[in-house]
């Protein structure tokens, strides 16, 4: 079985455990490094002959077109994630509207073909923000990957479904949903889709709780990783909480070779593809999520 490999392409200075101390406005200061890592991924891929999918930050993509076309050449999916990296829940519709779209329509003006997919920064459609959803509906996306079915101080949907989907919104519209790999463990459902989780949890559990998800689901996991995941000379950014210092710097140098053993241990390839191969969806009506406030 061949499985969803995906690239969260955006800087480390993006992310949400550092906003604390990097504001948006203050992003043009930082050194970029996103290109240098996202080629080492791109050539780690080429050496295996893997197609992966990258959810391309559209801040990033107007700064490095050349890195897009570079994606888009070697034959891997190009899909969006966002604009300005901002937590879905917190931005106003209008807003949200305003960067998907904009987003969208820079990574389709570089490849020249239409971009189906999308993922949230922070996966972070949550019961706050479902409303997100009619707005990738209305922008021509397909398939979306943002919601995750556990329980997250930040994001997260429990009782979402595990499997691909075809999710009914709002105004009984529907998309297919590829949510983030989760699985049982001791009575828990717990997170193993990739990123932070793959760092901090030792390489034979990631292998074992994904090889236990798929298993669950019997459908392909979905991966991600980040490209400054595997980058240990990134700057440090100081005064963040325990809390964000760990989850953003634990085994930063070990990231790599861990990659290299996944690669080996399974196979993959793009969401496209597999949604493609998919059959018999079931239905998940988003309506019935409590909202919260």
């Amino acid at each position: 079985m061949k499985h969803a490999l995906t690239i969260d392409v955006e800087d480390y200075f993006q992310v949400a455990a550092l906003s604390s101390q990097i504001k948006y406005e203050d992003w043009p200061n930082w050194p970029l490094r996103v290109e240098r890592n996202t080629e080492m991924l791109l050539e780690l891929l080429d050496e295996r002959d893997i197609q992966a999918t990258f959810f391309i930050l559209g801040w990033v993509a107007e700064r490095c077109p050349e890195l897009v076309k570079r994606i888009h050449m070697q034959g891997h999916e190009v899909a969006c994630h966002g604009m300005t990296h901002q937590l879905v829940y917190t931005q106003k519709p209008t807003v949200f509207k305003e960067e998907t779209f904009k987003s969208k329509k820079i990574l389709e003006d570089i490849t020249g073909e239409s971009v189906l997919g999308y993922r949230a920064a922070s996966y972070s459609i949550t019961p706050k923000s479902l409303w997100a959803i009619e707005t990738l509906i209305e922008a021509g996306f397909t398939y979306d990957s943002s919601i995750f079915p556990v329980h997250h101080d930040r994001y997260g949907m429990p009782g979402a479904p595990l499997t691909i989907h075809t999710a009914i919104t709002e105004d009984n519209k529907t998309i297919t949903e590829y949510p983030l790999t989760s699985a049982n463990f001791a009575g828990r459902r717990l997170p193993v889709a990739g990123g932070g989780y793959f760092r901090i949890y030792p390489y034979w559990f990631s292998r074992r709780m994904l090889r236990r998800a798929a298993k669950e689901i019997n459908q392909p996991f979905i991966f991600y990783l980040h490209p400054w995941e595997i980058d240990s000379q990134q700057p440090i950014v100081s005064g963040l909480s325990p809390l964000s210092k760990f989850r953003h710097y634990t085994n930063l140098k070990r990231c790599f070779p861990r990659l290299k053993l996944l690669l080996r241990d399974f196979e993959f390839t793009t969401v496209k593809n597999i949604i493609a191969k998919t059959e018999n969806l079931t239905t998940f009506d988003y309506r019935t999520v409590p909202s919260e406030t």
